[in-house]
């Protein structure tokens, strides 16, 4: 069945509750991914730029400018400034662009279906990896408070994930009510922690000017190019902020993150780097070496509390994916329970979620740390951005009747820029980075296997079946027995008569009021 698809720029989304309630709400839930990101991304970049080679000042800097730019530019200007604004029927994401652009071009385009599935099979691979990453990263905390715990990590990162995808069938509403303010806390943790270390070396400030960044990439050739891969960490879950639209609504998601989210994370980063710059030891784990030492394990309670909303990002973002694959006839239909009285997109659908936990148990099994399981994240979510970015052209271009050389001046760069960050990220693939290919190929497989399958029985079964209009001129010659009642008989395409109703009328010769 296709879905209806509408689009009006700039729809703010299911917003009913209040605009703050619904910001707190985002922040609780849709900023949890890319906000747990300072946990390992520059400490991975950095590691990459070192190459075991002691850390520069250059080194810090340039990965810092890096890190900004990258923030500015994909997450702030692409998603939260301009794709935010193209909503189907309030839904965001990689397919709601699908359905959007082929409205736009009035007709269907394998491109655009092609890329579609593409950019939804990757969320799904991404969708298994952010958990685990997550959870890990912060759970790898206790080594550093007590080394003899360095057994448990794996264990309790598998009871946490356990945990959190069990509760998942209370829906997003009571969730978001509960973590809002943990994020909260955790946002503002980020900023005073960043704050106080960039006194270590105010002059780490030096890295907003992009001419770091540029001077490291053209100095450092490949290793730029591997240290670029690392980068991209900083911006995974900016995917998930499309993703998660049709939760919150477009200015809620833009407030939290203009006004809160974004200052937060560039502060800790900005702290991390001042204090790498005074004690490069300290990159073994810049995050928590933030902290002294008696403020350690609150530290990582706060932090798991944080992952576990990370994941809570991804997943609800995968919920809102498969229903628009469903929707639009690319994947069967599973069961979607509503979470929400108010909020006709907070939802949760019980078979994706059981996969989900199968396949993010299986990556914290087979990796066992954050560090190994960094390599296969980003390429996953750097493809994601590359389709978004292209089929974003086409909902500019042709639905919101922008002239082509605007549009490309105003998403090519854009996509010159994920497209440079998925080079990077390929250089990985043997890495893991195969990992969210090999769930993202599964996935898509699937897709044309039902496309495929769904199409050979359409045509068989139109063979036998009667249109609508030809039932109903048949009935007005010879109009059968009329019964009191309703009867309600279901079919996927409108047009043709449903069979339940001809074997009615064949058989009860009879047709309700």
């Amino acid at each position: 069945m296709a879905a209806s698809v509408t689009s009006t720029e700039g729809h703010d989304g299911p917003v009913t509750t209040g605009f703050w309630a619904l910001t707190l709400g985002s922040i609780g839930v849709v900023f949890g991914d890319i906000g747990t990101s300072p946990l390992y991304a520059f400490r991975e970049a950095v590691a990459d730029a070192a190459q075991g080679q002691p850390i520069t000042r250059v080194i810090v800097l340039g990965v810092l400018s890096l890190i900004l730019w990258a923030l500015l530019i994909v997450v702030t200007a692409k998603y939260v400034l301009l794709l935010l604004r193209a909503d189907n029927n309030g839904e965001g994401g990689t397919l709601s662009l699908m359905a959007l652009g082929q409205r736009a071009l009035g007709r269907r385009s394998w491109l655009l279906l092609t890329l579609g599935v593409i950019g939804a099979s990757m969320f799904i691979g991404d969708s298994m990896i952010t958990p685990a990453i997550s959870v890990l990263s912060a759970v790898e905390g206790l080594k550093l408070a007590t080394p003899a715990l360095e057994h448990f990590v794996v264990p309790l990162t598998v009871f946490i994930l356990v945990v959190l995808f069990s509760v998942q069938s209370s829906g997003t509403a009571r969730v978001a009510s509960a973590f809002g303010p943990v994020m909260i806390v955790w946002f503002a943790t980020l900023a005073v922690m960043g704050l106080v270390h960039i006194s270590d070396d105010p002059s780490v400030l030096a890295a907003i000017n992009p001419w770091y960044a540029l001077q490291f990439l053209l100095s450092h050739g490949t290793i730029g190019l591997v240290t670029l891969g690392a980068v991209f960490l900083a911006v995974t879950g900016g995917e998930a902020l499309y993703a998660d639209l049709g939760h919150f609504g477009r200015k809620p998601i833009q407030a939290g993150w203009l006004y809160f989210v974004l200052p937060s994370l560039l502060i800790n980063y900005f702290g991390q780097g001042a204090l790498v710059l005074s004690d490069p030891a300290a990159i073994e784990n810049s995050f928590y070496r933030m902290v002294p030492e008696v403020m350690l394990l609150p530290l990582v309670a706060l932090a798991t509390a944080a992952t576990v909303i990370a994941s809570q990002a991804v997943i609800t973002g995968a919920y809102s994916l498969t229903r628009q694959a469903v929707q639009l006839g690319l994947l069967p239909r599973f069961e979607v329970r509503y979470t929400s009285e108010t909020h006709a997109g907070q939802i949760y659908l019980p078979r994706v979620n059981r996969l989900l936990l199968i396949g993010v148990l299986l990556l914290v099994l087979l990796f066992r740390t954050s560090s190994n399981l960094a390599s296969a994240y980003g390429i996953a979510v750097s493809t994601t951005m590359v389709v978004d970015g292209i089929m974003g052209f086409v909902v500019i271009w042709k639905l919101w009747n922008w002239r082509a050389a605007t549009a490309a001046a105003v998403i090519v760069p854009f996509i010159v820029v994920d497209m440079t960050f998925f080079s990077a990220n390929l250089l990985k693939l043997l890495e893991g980075a195969w990992v969210p290919l090999l769930f993202g190929l599964a996935m898509a497989i699937m897709i044309w296997t039902w496309r495929r399958g769904s199409a050979i029985l359409i045509l068989k079964t139109r063979r036998i079946e009667v249109p609508l209009k030809d039932l109903i001129k048949s009935l007005e010659k010879r109009p059968p027995h009329i019964v009191k009642g309703t009867a309600v008989f279901l079919t996927s395409d409108p047009s043709f008569v449903p069979t339940a109703l001809l074997h009615n009328l064949k058989h009860n010769k009879v047709l309700h009021e």
